[in-house]
C-alpha cells in the first residue's frame, strides 16, 4: 500500500494529518527546488497555516535537476509525511500543502502558466547557493542562468505584466548573505538582458524580502523509509525526516497577500540581517568545520564529529571566539545561548546528518560561512585559527577527492594533484593577473598561507 489520498484513512491513529480540503485550495505559491528541505520547512509552515484556516496557498513545486521528486510525489498526489525526531522519540504528520510537482525540463509551459495565474502571489526558492548562477561579485552568470529558474521566472513575470496582474513576492530560502537583495539584483540582470520591458515593472511591483531559514534536514536514507513503512503500514517515497527545531525569519516586505505564517512561529521582522549573519557564521560555519574536519578524522555523521572532543572544542571556538564578536546582534538573540543550542542539535544522533552532504559546494559556501568572519578579524589584526584549520581540512578534502561535489570540484581536484595547496590558493584568492573565485577576499590569502 502507498500513501495517497484514498489511503489516508488507513494510517495509524498516531499519525497526524491535515483537516482542510486540499482540492479546494488554489495555487498561491510556486516553489523552485522542491527538495527535502522545502518539504520539511516552508511547506510544513504553509500546511499549518492552511490547517489554521488560511485558504488558497497550495504549493506547485518545480524540480530542475532531476525528475526524481516528481516521480516520488506524483503517484501520491503530492502527499508525504514529515517525521520530527529527537532522541528516541518521533512524531509523524502527513503534509498536504504540495498539490502539484512539475519537472521544468519537460513541463516548462505548465510552470509559466502557474506563475502567471492570478492566484499565484508568492514564488519561493531553495535551489542551493549555486542555483543562483552568480558570477563575479553579485552579477548574473548568463550562461549558467540558462539552466536555472531565470528563463521560466522571466517569462512568468512578463506574462503577468502583459495581463495587468499584480507583482509577486520572491522569497529566497537559501543560505545567501542578503539573499533578498541578491535575488532582486540577479533577476533584474536577467530581465534587462532578455525582457527589458519587464525589468522596470519588476522593480516597481515585486518584492524580494530577506529571509533566514534554519532546520536540519538530513538526506533521507532507505533505512528510514523502511522503518517508516513498517510503522505506518504503507510506503511513502517522498518522506522527509528532520529535527523538532525550526526557525524562519522574514523581512516585512511583501508585494501582496501571504499566509498567516507568524501564527505558527515565523518571525516577520524589520531587519533580518542579525539573524542571517548569526546563522551563516555560527550554525553554517560550524557545520562546514565539522564536515571537513570530521571527514578527515574518519567520521560519517555530524553527531559523531560533534562528539569528538577535539572537533567539539574547535566548533565551540569558531562560534564563540571567532564568529560571535563579528556579529552585530540584537539583544534578544542571546548568541552564547544560541551556540549552546546549536551544539545540542549537533549532538543529537536521531538526525543522522551526513558530513558529505554538508561538504557539498564548498566554493559557494565558504565565503559567507568562514571568510566574512576572517575578514572582520583580519581588519582588527586578529587571527582565526579554528577557521584556518577548517580551511586546511577543505584542502585535504579536495586532494582526497572521495566526497567532492562542487561546481568547481573537477578543476580544483586537478589543481590539488598538480600544484598542491599553493595552486588552490592562487585559484581561490588570486594573484596578480589571475582570475580568482573569491577576489573580494584576496587580502585574506596570507591567513591561509601562513596559518599552519
Amino acid at each position: 500500500m502507498r500513501l495517497r489520498p484514498e489511503t489516508l484513512d488507513d494510517l495509524p491513529a498516531d499519525v497526524e494529518r491535515f483537516g482542510y480540503d486540499r482540492d479546494a485550495q488554489a495555487f498561491g505559491i510556486v516553489h523552485f527546488g522542491i527538495g527535502a528541505f522545502h518539504r520539511a520547512h516552508q511547506a510544513w509552515y504553509t500546511d499549518m497555516a492552511m490547517e489554521g484556516g488560511d485558504a488558497d496557498w497550495a504549493i506547485c513545486g518545480v524540480s530542475f535537476r532531476s525528475p526524481a521528486v516528481a516521480e516520488q510525489l506524483r503517484p501520491q498526489s503530492g502527499l508525504y509525511t514529515l517525521t520530527e525526531r529527537s532522541g528516541e522519540n518521533a512524531n509523524t504528520r502527513v503534509i498536504g500543502a504540495v498539490r502539484e510537482v512539475l519537472f521544468a525540463e519537460r513541463q516548462a509551459e505548465e510552470v509559466v502558466a502557474r506563475l502567471s495565474d492570478p492566484s499565484c502571489r508568492i514564488v519561493s526558492f531553495t535551489v542551493t547557493e549555486k542555483g543562483y548562477a552568480r558570477g563575479r561579485g553579485d552579477e548574473l552568470d548568463m550562461e549558467s542562468a540558462n539552466a536555472s529558474f531565470y528563463p521560466l521566472l522571466g517569462e512568468g513575470l512578463a506574462r503577468r505584466r502583459a495581463l495587468g496582474l499584480p507583482g509577486l513576492t520572491l522569497l529566497s530560502c537559501d543560505n545567501l548573505a542578503e539573499n533578498g537583495r541578491v535575488l532582486a539584483g540577479l533577476v533584474k540582470d536577467w530581465l534587462e538582458a532578455h525582457r527589458p520591458e519587464t525589468a522596470e515593472w519588476f522593480s516597481r511591483e515585486c518584492r524580494t524580502p530577506a529571509t533566514m531559514i534554519d532546520r536540519i534536514v538530513p538526506r533521507t536514507d532507505p533505512r528510514d523509509l523502511a522503518e517508516l513503512e513498517g510503522r505506518i503500514g504503507m510506503a511513502d517515497a517522498g518522506a522527509v525526516f528532520t529535527e523538532r527545531f525550526s526557525q524562519w525569519v522574514i523581512e516585512d516586505s511583501f508585494a501582496g497577500p501571504r499566509p498567516d505564517w507568524e501564527r505558527h512561529g515565523v518571525q516577520i521582522v524589520k531587519d533580518v540581517q542579525p539573524f542571517e549573519t548569526a546563522k551563516l557564521r555560527m550554525l553554517n560555519g560550524a557545520h562546514s568545520l565539522l564536515a571537513y574536519c570530521g571527514l578527515k578524522a574518519g567520521h560519517e555523521f555530524v553527531h559523531q564529529a560533534a562528539a569528538d572532543p577535539t572537533l567539539e572544542a574547535l566548533a565551540i571556538r569558531l562560534m564563540r571566539e571567532e564568529a560571535i564578536p563579528s556579529i552585530a546582534a540584537t539583544e534578544e538573540q542571546g548568541l552564547l545561548e544560541y551556540s549552546d543550542q546549536l551544539m545540542r542539535r549537533f549532538f543529537d544522533p536521531a538526525q543522522m546528518h551526513r558530513l558529505d552532504q554538508i561538504a557539498m559546494d564548498g566554493t559557494q559556501k565558504i565565503p559567507q560561512r568562514w571568510l566574512d568572519t576572517v575578514a572582520f578579524r583580519h581588519q582588527r589584526g586578529l587571527r582565526s585559527p579554528a577557521i584556518c584549520l577548517g580551511f586546511e581540512a577543505w584542502l585535504w578534502h579536495l586532494d582526497d577527492g572521495r566526497w567532492v561535489n562542487d561546481p568547481h570540484g573537477a578543476e580544483l581536484m586537478g589543481i590539488a594533484s598538480s600544484n598542491g595547496r599553493q595552486g588552490i590558493l592562487d585559484r581561490c584568492f588570486g594573484t596578480n593577473g589571475t582570475e580568482a573565485l573569491w577576489p573580494e577576499f584576496r587580502s585574506l590569502r596570507d591567513e591561509f598561507e601562513h596559518a599552519y
